[in-house]
């Protein structure tokens, strides 16, 4: 079915699954399944309480909260009153929130505790200041999720599922009329960049968007009706969303994170088929077994390298397509036995494959967990891309790349290497950013990437870098350095890498630690410090990291080699700015903040 928008998506849906269950979500230490039809009363009651509010068709609703089951009813609500969401991450701080709230005239905005409504009422209090420019910030009703009002303008959640249960009747019509009323092309979303390279541009992403980005995926085969898939990414960001309106398409399980803390318990407990995630999380988890095999026996190392071995020979031919030969299969059967099987109880024991987005992820990562009998499927998109345009296929993948485009979506590469891109899930341009949007879209309705890629003969896409980090040394030569920083990231005791080098005759490296494989590592060799920002300058553990980035350097061209590196004293977070609210690096963050480390390497 050809659906107007994702409201009508959802209601439909749900009327055919009723009793099925929709959701999982962890209250009071239980897991409690929730069924189609509970979900659907949910979106039902508070689409009516909010027109009990008075809520206009077209009028902006913030979400402010972090992933859960209210986000995404309160979502499909504001859709069901031919509203707009504009969702904002639970990490941001006050100003960046006042900036949201200013910049999409938000006047209703969903907040998920006491925590987050404080930055609502800083914002409102202060406004925004941008280039000499005062925005107020004019939310006037905020429905609280969990806790205690603070103000006549606020409501908690459960008194407007109760006004909505009161006000059913006479808003019914309602309700369908404005879903009638709103086609494909109509703005479902606002959803803001995260803002690497300056204030967040808020993407206007359409019905018809979300909705040609779905079907293509469904088509695809990543996740299957009935399949429980882990939901711990924040709904902010638009490759959570799509994975969640995509679940409701195909009619997945969606297990509800309780926590990013508890993940790794909530895996095991949730057993899930299909786990999203950003390249950080399995750059972590290998990094731990990684570490494990390293503080192994001699004989438990032999037995990880030699099942290791095993695992790519049949990883090979998996990849080439191949029958297995007898003597491959009969090694990998053994070493899924003694090693592998270990792995996957880890994440639950049936994951039949994990997605990554969000970031380029190491190819080398790609390739270990294929060998554990792991598949990972990167894929790729942007904010203005709803948030897909490619994806590896799980019967047609190539590590190293980004994958096939999905139905409907065509690519070019334009003669300085650049990614463009045309499809109906490509968004129209920037909320109030005209500038911009011409800036991105030309006038034949490419859309320009500023990545940096190439096209294989059998039509997989590679992305070598983003347009504007390329660096061009002073020698003339071209480095991508999300490549080199990516080699670094593999190694087990370094956390992050941001690598310099435009117009410079060499590239240096400011790099962090993993603080918990370091000091399991000062503890090996016994070092003691009272505190762990002096390991930055232990010798010992200067010298680790330096064998580490030698490791790396063996396997690049010498023009793109790391030649010095200095170790920060703090890994990079979203609350000192250096990462995004989807754990990228702000490039142009670091290298302000730290560009006396940076001249003092090129000294």
């Amino acid at each position: 079915m050809a659906y107007r928008n994702l409201a009508e998506m959802f209601f439909d849906r749900a009327a055919a699954r009723s009793e099925q269950p929709r959701y999982r979500v962890k209250r009071d230490g239980v897991w409690q399944e929730v069924t189609w039809a509970t979900m659907a009363r949910a979106v039902r009651e508070t689409a009516a309480g909010l027109l009990a509010l008075g809520l206009a068709p077209g009028e902006k609703v913030a979400i402010l909260a972090a992933t859960r089951p209210e986000w995404t009813e309160a979502d499909l609500a504001v859709y069901a009153c031919g509203g707009v969401s504009v969702p904002i991450y639970q990490s941001n701080l006050a100003h960046e929130c006042g900036y949201l709230l200013a910049n999409s005239e938000s006047r209703v905005c969903f907040v998920e505790n006491p925590k987050q409504l404080q930055k609502v009422r800083t914002a409102q209090r202060e406004g925004f200041d941008l280039d000499g420019e005062h925005w107020p910030v004019e939310v006037a009703q905020i429905i609280l999720i969990e806790g205690e009002p603070d103000g006549t303008d606020v409501v908690t959640l459960g008194e407007l599922r109760a006004r909505g249960r009161t006000a059913l009747p006479r808003h019914e019509a309602t309700i369908r009329e404005r879903m009638a009323a709103v086609g494909r092309d109509d703005l479902a979303t606002i959803v803001y960049t995260s803002g690497t390279t300056g204030p967040p541009k808020g993407v206007m992403q359409t019905h018809g968007n979300h909705l040609a980005s779905v079907e293509a995926v469904s088509s695809i085969g990543l996740a299957r009706e009935g399949e429980v898939d882990f939901l711990f990414l924040p709904l902010a960001h638009s490759f959570a969303r799509m994975l969640e309106y995509y679940g409701l398409w195909v009619g997945t399980v969606t297990a509800f994170a309780a926590s990013i803390d508890t993940l790794a318990q909530e895996i095991v407990e949730t057993r899930p088929h299909v786990i999203p995630s950003v390249p950080r999380i399995f750059e972590k988890i290998y990094g731990r077994i990684m570490s494990t095999r390293d503080s192994g026996g001699t004989v438990k190392r032999w037995l990880f390298d030699w099942a290791l071995d095993a695992g790519r020979a049949r990883s090979r031919c998996q990849q080439e397509r191949r029958p297995l030969p007898p003597l491959v299969a009969a090694r990998a059967a053994v070493a899924d036995w003694l090693v592998f099987s270990r792995i996957r109880e880890v994440l639950g024991g049936r994951v039949r494959l994990m997605v990554s987005g969000g970031a380029p992820l190491a190819r080398g990562i790609m390739e270990f967990f294929h060998a554990a009998g792991l598949l990972i499927l990167e894929g790729y998109g942007l904010t203005e891309t709803t948030p897909i345009l490619t994806v590896n296929r799980p019967d047609r993948y190539k590590f190293g790349t980004v994958g096939l485009p999905i139905e409907g979506v065509t690519l070019r590469i334009a003669e300085d290497g650049e990614i463009l891109a045309r499809g109906p899930n490509v968004a129209p341009g920037y909320y109030k950013r005209p500038e911009a949007t011409a800036e991105s879209w030309d006038c034949e309705g490419w859309f320009h990437t500023g990545d940096i890629g190439d096209i294989d003969a059998e039509g997989f896409l590679r992305i070598t870098d983003r347009k504007k980090d390329l660096i061009k040394t002073s020698g003339g030569k071209y480095v991508a350095p999300q490549n080199v920083e990516n080699l670094l990231k593999t190694q087990v005791h370094i956390s992050q890498a941001v690598v310099i080098g435009d117009n410079r005759k060499y590239c240096v490296a400011l790099l962090t630690l993993d603080l918990e494989e370091v000091v399991r590592f000062a503890e090996t060799e016994r070092i003691t410090l009272t505190d762990h920002r002096e390991f930055c300058r232990h010798p010992r553990i200067v010298e680790l990291i330096r064998a580490e980035v030698e490791a790396v350097n063996e396997h690049l061209a010498s023009y793109e080699s790391v030649k010095y590196f200095r170790i920060l004293e703090c890994d990079f977070s979203q609350e000192t700015g250096e990462l995004t609210p989807s754990l990228k690096v702000k490039r142009k963050v670091v290298t302000e903040r730290f560009r006396s480390v940076i001249d003092e390497m090129y000294g």
